[in-house]
Order: C-alpha cells, then structure tokens, then sequence
C-alpha cells in the first residue's frame, strides 16, 4: 500500500467518475454484487460495528414497488437502472459485537437506552460505508447514481419491514449511458474548503 494508484485508477474512482442517471440495458450480475459487497465490508467503522446493511432491488416487481416510494424526479433513473441499492443501518448493531469485536466488550460502550446516540453512531459509520460501497462499485467498473429523493417510512416499510434497519440512501448501479452525462459541476478549491495548521 506504500504507491499511489496510477492516474488511470484515480480517473475512474474519483476525477472522471460521475453520478449517472441514464442507464444502458447491460445487466449486472450476482456475482458482481457479491464482489462488491466483500470490497465494501473493508471500510473501517467504529469499533468494527459494521452497521450497513443492503438490499439489491432488480426484479420487475419490486422495481415497480420501490419507483413508487421515490422522489418524481428520480422515477425514470430508479426505473431503468439494473439494480438500485438500498444502503440500511442497523439500528441494533451492538448486538453484534461478539462476533465483529470479540472481547473488546464494545457493547458496553453504547448505551442503548438512548435511541438518539445509537442512530447517530449507526448514521455515522453506515454513511461511511456508503462512501466505501460507492468507490467499490466504481473499482469494479460500476456506474453509480446515489441519491435522496424518497419516502423513507415507505421504503422502511416495504423493503426493512420486521428488522431494526432503517433506509440511509439509495444507490443505482449498473453501465451508465454516457452520452447522457450532465456537464460537471465546480468543486471548491482547497484553499476555499480546507487548511493545514
């Protein structure tokens, strides 16, 4: 891990990579989403609570049902992608510890009880697996389309119904159409949006 990646790589997890909405048919396949989830399950979380968790939506039937539960402007995008992700957290991802941090008693360090304290860790490190997810995805020659733009008590509802996950973000994924790019926006400078002290 001591070399940089070569420019070509940079190019396609960050500089020329873009968020599409327009999608060819190509299919995407289960052992491609298999792939990225065992690249995304790496990406550090606190205490290795490892709170995301997924749901591919690609059959007809539950496209159709979860296009309903998006953001009008986002229907055709969720409709004609060949799969949409959608990234949960576990709200009860403590309970886990055992396995994911074997006597370090992690659980002890969460207090439970307080709902706003556990969703606010469980946000925390499950957006950073998302960040994780996203760049996986690229590294496999994915296109993404991240995005708000739902009913999240809808989604909770039809897709994390009877488990303690609850909706953070929706992803599509697959081979984007190309001629079909919005121009890219600015990015702040980094004399506008950071220092070194």
């Amino acid at each position: 891990m001591a070399a940089p990646l070569p420019a070509d790589s940079l190019a396609q997890l960050f500089t020329e990579a873009r968020t599409h909405r327009a999608w060819t048919d190509r299919p995407v396949s289960d052992e491609t989403l298999r792939a990225l989830y065992d690249l995304t399950k790496w990406g550090p979380t606190a205490a290795n609570c490892c709170p995301l968790r997924l749901v591919f939506v690609r059959s007809p039937a539950e496209k159709a049902k979860l296009t309903e539960l998006v953001s009008r402007g986002n229907r055709a995008s969720v409709s004609t992608s060949p799969v949409t992700a959608l990234l949960g957290i576990d709200l009860e991802f403590y309970e886990h510890f055992d396995l994911l941090a074997p006597g370090s008693n992690a659980k002890s360090w969460y207090d439970t009880t307080n709902e706003r304290a556990i969703s606010d860790a469980a946000l925390q490190s499950g957006s950073l697996q998302g960040g994780y997810f996203i760049l996986a995805a690229r590294a496999l020659g994915l296109d993404c389309g991240p995005m708000g733009g739902f009913d999240a008590a809808g989604i909770n509802a039809a897709f994390f119904a009877g488990t303690p996950y609850r909706i953070n973000f929706i992803c599509n994924l697959g081979y984007a159409d190309a001629s079909q790019v919005r121009p890219r926006q600015p990015r702040f400078s980094f004399e506008q949006a950071a220092k070194i002290v």
